[in-house]
């Protein structure tokens, strides 16, 4: 009697610490900023910059943030990834096996296709858990699960979810948390701040130099510009303001995360650390942030997002700074990934 085919389902995510002490955070970054994809420069120079000064210098910093992060289940990235995992497997059923592989450290992408492997699947489906496409998260994860499938003897059928900045389940779940807090204060502004990325990479992907870098540029989402993050971003702002009901002024697009202190090109603009700043003299006091370049807390959210621009805004007078809180767990986000797993 003929059996079912399994399907193999990856999620890869970005990674975190094995833990916040110094040298593993240490390790963490050294992977991370030494991949070319990440700081797209010469490695001779990639090398100097991460081993010479960032790593460094940086270490011990977030070292401290990371405790800060830490709590009694370890780092939110990884166990709302873990949860996801788990969560999708229940819904999807024994004719899938759902593994988790980090791009950086544990658990490996690496170590999650060959449980895949071992379990014999008949294909793949990976799901990159970056709403927005960019070669910095998708393009680097893409990369090392082809490489790594590469080298198997039995390649099975293998298909990949590289973006999903527009899919229907991912905006209602971000508006289903935001009007969460809606239905219980007001708010006079609210915040979509994303992961900044340099300039360059947004030109070095663009479509026969279409990009502008501008707010003309990325007013609409098209086929041109469809991999172009900065307009990725804005399209799911766009989105998720339309399921809230919200007006173009009463929201604001901003990028956070930069290196600019090391990196002297330029980052994507605005920069949401200056624009909060200067919200509190226009009239806005009372904000709701959102983070949609993620799907799981974690220090981009809760820290930098949560705590840190909170006292930027409540230093230059604002009153109250609100964080809506990540996908991590939500049942509608759990439903929008098993839909796209049966779509592909």
């Amino acid at each position: 009697m003929a059996t079912t085919p399994l399907t193999g389902v990856l999620l890869i995510n970005l990674g975190t610490p094995d833990s916040p002490e110094v040298p593993d955070v240490r390790k963490y970054l050294r992977e991370f900023l030494m991949d070319g994809r990440v700081i797209d420069m010469p490695a001779p120079q990639r090398f100097m910059l991460v081993n010479g000064v960032i790593a460094p210098f940086r270490a011990p910093k977030s070292s401290k943030v990371y405790k800060e992060l830490w709590d009694e289940r370890g780092s939110p990235l990884l166990y709302y990834s873990q949860d996801q995992q788990k969560l999708l497997q229940e819904k999807l059923g024994k004719d899938y096996h759902v593994a988790l592989g980090m791009r950086y450290q544990n658990p490996s992408i690496e170590s999650a296709l060959e449980e895949l492997r071992k379990k014999d699947v008949d294909k793949i489906i990976v799901i990159s858990l970056y709403p927005q496409y960019a070669s910095a998260s998708t393009g680097t994860s893409t990369q090392k699960v082809m490489d790594i499938v590469s080298k198997w003897e039995v390649i099975p059928s293998i298909s990949f979810i590289n973006r999903f900045a527009d899919d229907p389940g991912f905006i209602k779940t971000i508006a289903a948390i935001g009007r969460s807090y809606m239905e219980k204060e007001k708010f006079d502004h609210y915040v979509f701040s994303y992961h900044g990325i340099p300039e360059r990479q947004i030109l070095k992907a663009s479509n026969g130099g279409y990009c502008q870098l501008s707010d003309k540029c990325c007013s609409t989402y098209n086929k041109k510009n469809r991999y172009c993050y900065r307009a990725q971003c804005y399209e799911t702002t766009r989105l998720v303001a339309k399921e809230l009901g919200l007006r173009e002024d009463q929201y604001t697009v901003a990028f956070q995360s930069r290196l600019q202190a090391r990196i002297k090109d330029p980052w994507i603009k605005p920069y949401t650390d200056e624009v909060i700043a200067e919200m509190p003299k226009k009239g806005i006091k009372r904000v709701l942030a959102f983070s949609p370049a993620f799907v799981a807390d974690c220090l981009e959210t809760t820290v930098e997002v949560g705590r840190e621009f909170k006292e930027i805004f409540e230093e230059a007078g604002g009153e109250h700074w609100q964080l809506a809180e990540s996908l991590n767990t939500h049942p509608i986000w759990i439903d929008t990934l098993k839909d796209m797993v049966l779509r592909s």
